[in-house]
């Protein structure tokens, strides 16, 4: 923690190169978190990059006394996927997969199917849900730091998390079932 504030106040000072430790240390969670969030994945290296542009542009904004810096990280994260997600439109499928004979299926081809499941079961998430169940059980914060980037109460997140990690369950025993059958 004293080390991020002492890199923040490097790059204040005009370390510029300085900032490249703070990518270097968020740039997975961060990459990880909009692309769970993001409605096409695609995207989300580009708009992990944004939020590292817009974090060094309003870094002398940044208040300790308020919140760590990986919190605040995660709430510009959150409002460009939310911002990214409003102009965006779902794009419709190409082309489908080919089907295999049911002989054909391996565990492996099980296995990346429910994780296909799990995405798109993450995906019908509401927002919010899908945002406190990524930065809890993904991320892995704390609900505190989870209630500050969303600007919600702890209780609330919680909540959140539950429904959607029942949601979650719901959609695979869904799969589980229709694979036993």
């Amino acid at each position: 923690m004293q080390d991020e504030l002492e890199t923040v106040s490097r790059v204040l000072r005009g370390d510029t190169e300085a900032f490249r430790l703070i990518v270097d240390r968020y740039e997975r969670p961060v990459l990880s978190f909009v692309r769970h969030l993001l409605r096409d994945p695609e995207d989300a290296p580009d708009l992990a990059q944004e939020v590292f542009f817009a974090a060094f542009a309003k870094l002398s904004r940044f208040d300790p006394a308020c919140s760590r810096l990986s919190t605040w990280l995660f709430t510009i994260a959150r409002n460009k996927t939310i911002n990214a997600n409003k102009k965006k439109r779902p794009r419709a499928i190409s082309a489908l997969p080919e089907q295999q004979s049911p002989g054909e299926v391996s565990d492996d081809l099980v296995l990346r199917e429910m994780f296909v499941k799990l995405d798109v079961a993450l995906q019908s998430l509401p927002d919010r849900q899908r945002r406190a169940f990524v930065l809890s059980q993904i991320e892995q914060l704390p609900y505190e730091e989870i209630a500050q980037i969303e600007g919600a109460r702890v209780g609330t997140i919680k909540s959140r998390v539950n429904r959607a990690r029942q949601k979650l369950q719901a959609s695979l025993a869904t799969f589980m079932k229709d694979d036993n059958e």
